[in-house]
């Protein structure tokens, strides 16, 4: 049986019941191919934009800028 392990994500996302995008950093565990297994539980209420390797840094959602 292969060893499961972990990757580090960064999954952008629809919540919605606001329409609001969000993004969340965390690890999930991924299949032999590389493709993460994201679980119902978190997939729960949301539409999945995008998911990108790591830990990225958003600057710009939909016109919104981060402020250094």
């Amino acid at each position: 049986m292969a060893e499961t392990k972990d990757r580090k994500v960064t999954i952008l996302y629809y919540d919605i019941t606001s329409l609001e995008l969000n993004h969340e950093v965390a690890l999930f565990p991924q299949k032999d191919g590389g493709r993460v297994i994201i679980s119902d539980e978190f997939k729960k209420n949301k539409s999945i934009i995008a998911v990108c390797d790591g830990e990225i840094t958003i600057l710009n959602k939909i016109g919104d800028r981060v402020d250094d």
